[in-house]
């Protein structure tokens, strides 16, 4: 248990759903012909970044996280694990996931991953989780980084491409987030997290899932018009959010709000592992394949 204490303070499972994201992000960006020696060093580097941010995320809501079921078994607050050495072992990952992206991959990877961290540590799990309605909002710059970190890396730059899957990605964060809220909705209430379904109530914040659905579905229609996607994956993006989009409706016909709020937090899942694998083997741009075409009739004629 004492080592295994050091892997459960980094919350592995958001590390692992991050990492399907980079990856994915990596790929897209790189158009089939992936720097392999990149890639693994933006894996490693944002696997140890992030579970830094999630280690002293442990240790700054150790007090919000003893007063709720899902969190109260954590090790910073069993006693299992110090809140010095749950700091001091976040502190160590960060500076080594740092180095290792300073290294190895291009600056504007380190940048893109040291604001998701800002973001998370700094400004999410210090003061907007425990003050504001908004904080959902904010912390979802940060969980929109890692696919961002993983195509700037490939790409080398900050370009369209990475502005689309920002806003993709940050569109889902809410309606994920606030599906949790709704059947975690007294552990919010115990702890005093003031977030949306708390405050203004479900039927509020089911209004607010929908518009954030459809407002997610265009951005990834975005990637595919803008050039950096081929048909393949908008046929994943169209129908994962179509149906993502039917199970938020569904809210509206329903007195079982956990369950379809479970419903809908699932199946937020399955959307973004489903766009992540697609953008990562169908990163072909329409707009190279509409040249080839035009040179194959040319040739022809």
């Amino acid at each position: 248990m004492k080592l295994k204490r050091y892997l459960l303070v980094t919350k592995p499972g958001i590390i692992m759903g991050n990492l399907i994201s980079t990856v994915g992000g990596f790929l897209l960006a790189s158009q089939g012909h992936p720097d392999w020696l990149v890639m693994i060093a933006t894996v490693i580097g944002s696997a140890l970044v992030v579970a830094s941010g999630c280690a002293i995320n442990n240790w700054i809501d150790r007090d919000i996280d003893a007063r709720m079921e899902r969190t109260k078994k954590r090790v910073t607050v069993t006693g299992v694990m110090s809140p010095a050495a749950a700091l001091a072992h976040g502190i160590l990952l960060g500076v080594l996931g740092f180095a290792c992206l300073a290294w190895f991959t291009p600056m504007v990877t380190v940048y893109c991953v040291a604001f998701g961290f800002f973001i998370y540590v700094g400004v999410y799990s210090l003061y907007m989780k425990r003050n504001s309605v908004h904080g959902t909002l904010v912390g979802s710059l940060s969980g929109a980084m890692p696919p961002v970190a993983g195509f700037c890396a490939a790409a080398g730059e900050w370009n369209t491409g990475a502005l689309i899957l920002m806003l993709m990605f940050c569109l889902w964060q809410m309606p994920h987030s606030y599906a949790i809220a709704i059947f975690r909705q007294e552990d919010y209430k115990r702890a005093g997290i003031p977030v949306l379904p708390v405050v203004r109530g479900i039927t509020a914040a089911r209004r607010q899932m929908v518009a954030y659905i459809i407002a997610f579905a265009v951005a990834c229609v975005a990637l595919q018009v803008a050039g950096y996607a081929g048909y393949g994956y908008m046929a994943v993006a169209v129908a994962t959010s179509l149906y993502w989009l039917k199970l938020a409706l569904d809210g509206r016909q329903t007195d079982n709000h956990v369950k379809w709020a479970r419903q809908v937090f699932v199946f937020s899942i399955i959307t973004v592992t489903a766009l992540s694998v697609s953008m990562a083997v169908d990163g072909k741009q329409p707009k190279q394949q509409l040249a080839s075409v035009t040179q194959a009739i040319t040739h022809h004629a």
